[in-house]
Formats: structure tokens, sequence, C-alpha cells
């Protein structure tokens, strides 16, 4: 039952889902078995590619200490920034994480820890490629103007996220209507 539909470990014993064979046949058919797999299989390197590899979203299944191995990480983050969705807060944290991630996709940003959205390199860096990422900064940067100039002048509708007080400052308004790209 399981070469044909992986998410059927849910119903297995515990000794099934604990068993690495039959869950790497799971994971290899369907990644969401890993949210079935035991603890110990969870925190297998081998088993949790496996899963990642059918979907990478099956990551959100890995345990916690994989979550928080910065290498092991990395290997999805490069490829994928939304992977940092699912890295730990120490690693969510990490400012050569959290620019690897951006550099992949500008809105992994919202998965960023408060500290690092209220980074103005990292800030910077994620509106640099899409400035709709504005939406993810801190308040304080939302205030700054040199912040929100620049993520108008790539993206015209950043203004959205934009303060209130800058909202209504005539140069970061002239530069966003002179930018006619959408978010």
């Amino acid at each position: 039952a399981i070469s044909q539909d992986g998410r059927v470990l849910q119903f297995a014993s515990d000794e099934m889902q604990n068993d690495r064979d039959v869950v790497l046949k799971a994971v290899s058919q369907n990644g969401y078995a890993l949210g079935y797999a035991s603890p110990a299989l969870q925190n297998d390197k081998e088993v949790v590619l496996k899963a990642v590899e059918d979907d990478g979203m099956a990551l959100e299944f890995a345990s916690p200490e994989l979550k928080n191995d910065k290498d092991f990480m990395l290997k999805f983050i490069e490829n994928n920034g939304l992977a940092l969705q699912y890295a730990s807060p120490e690693l969510q944290n990490d400012k050569d994480v959290a620019l690897m991630a951006i550099s992949q996709c500008a809105s992994s940003l919202q998965y960023a820890s408060s500290a690092l959205k209220n980074d103005k390199d990292v800030v910077l860096k994620a509106i640099s490629q899409w400035g709709a990422a504005l939406k993810y900064a801190s308040p304080e940067l939302k205030n700054d103007k040199d912040v929100v100039l620049k993520a108008v002048s790539q993206v015209g509708d950043a203004l959205e996220y934009a303060s209130d007080g800058l909202k209504n400052n005539k140069a970061v308004v002239l530069a966003a209507v002179s930018n006619d790209g959408f978010a």
C-alpha cells in the first residue's frame, strides 16, 4: 500500500513508522509521509533528503535538530530561499543564512527574525531584488526614507508598505508614481 500512496504510513503501527526501509519507501512515494515517520527517522538525514527530494515542503517535518543544523539547512536554502521558513529560530536569526535565502528569493525576508527585519543591510538586499519586500521590513525601516525610496524606485507599488509619514512625503510619492512597476 505504501508504494501506491506513501501517506498511508499514518495508519501503520508505531513499529512500521520507525522502520527505516518502510519509511524510505513511503517518503520516496510522497514526501509528506515524513510527517508520519517516527521522531528518530525525522532526524535521519537520508530519510529527510529523500522526502524533500519528492516534495520540498516536506522539510517542515524534519526534526528540530536538523532544522538547526546550518550545513544541512543551507543545502535547501541555497536552492530555495523560502526554505528559511523551516529553519530553527537560531538560523532565522543568522545574518549569513538570511542573506543566502534572500539572494534566492527576496520574499524569504518574511521568515527572517525580527532583528534581521530591522537590519538595514538585510532589508536593502531584499528590496533591491523586489521592492515589495518592504512589506516584511520592520516598522522602523518602513519609516526610513532611504529604504523606502529604494523600494519604490524598484517597484512603485511598494509605497503601500511605507509608513504613513512617508506616504505623505512628496519625494517618496513622486518616486513611486514615476515608477509604474507593479509588486
